[in-house]
Order: C-alpha cells, then sequence, then structure tokens
C-alpha cells in the first residue's frame, strides 16, 4: 500500500488537468451574461488574455457571441466536437456534463 505523508504531499507540483479554454467554457455554461472581468478574476488571467480565448473559442466554432444591450451573451455550442484525436468521439457537451451535472443533481 502506497500512503503519502503531508510532507510529501506538500512537496507535489500543483498540476491543472483542465486549460484556461475549458475553464471559460464552465464558468460560461453557468452563467452565459457573465462579463470578461469576471472571467478574469476567477480564472486569474487578464482581461486581454480572456477576451482572446473567447476569440479563439468563436472563430473555433465553439461558442457564439451575441450583443444583449451593452452586454455579450455566450451559447455554447454543446454539438461541437472535441478536436484532439484521443477525444474525437465525444463533443462538447459531453465534456461540459462531466463537470457540471453533480451540481445541478444536488441540486
Amino acid at each position: 500500500m502506497n500512503v503519502l505523508s503531508a510532507k510529501t504531499l506538500g512537496r507535489m507540483p500543483k498540476i491543472t488537468l483542465l486549460t484556461n479554454h475549458a475553464h471559460i467554457l464552465l464558468i460560461v455554461a453557468q452563467k452565459p451574461d457573465v462579463r470578461m472581468r469576471e472571467i478574469a478574476s476567477i480564472i486569474g488571467l487578464t482581461e486581454r488574455a480572456v477576451q482572446r480565448i473567447i476569440d479563439e473559442l468563436t472563430t473555433g466554432g465553439y461558442i457564439l457571441v451575441t450583443k444583449d444591450g451593452r452586454r455579450n451573451r455566450y451559447e455554447i455550442r454543446l454539438e461541437h466536437p472535441l478536436q484532439h484525436p484521443v477525444e474525437q468521439n465525444r463533443n462538447l457537451g459531453d465534456l461540459l456534463q462531466l463537470f457540471l451535472m453533480p451540481k445541478l443533481d444536488a441540486a
């Protein structure tokens, strides 16, 4: 049995398995009218970095952006296929469901 001590755990590198793109998609899925400033604050990025990622997600077909007065409203294209060969048989909805369904079931 391999038991990790608190001392060993303290030396382990902090690893984030999701990209900033995925983090933004998860936030937008929960709050479609979120402001870029809010996203930047939650993730710990600059507003400019969030703007670049939103543009990449829009250009890539993952989200649609529409104007709602002075604000943007984001719509995630759940049917959009994931691009990497490892996940090619899945779509964006599958990924988001993995992370968001437990929250919905707990409510």
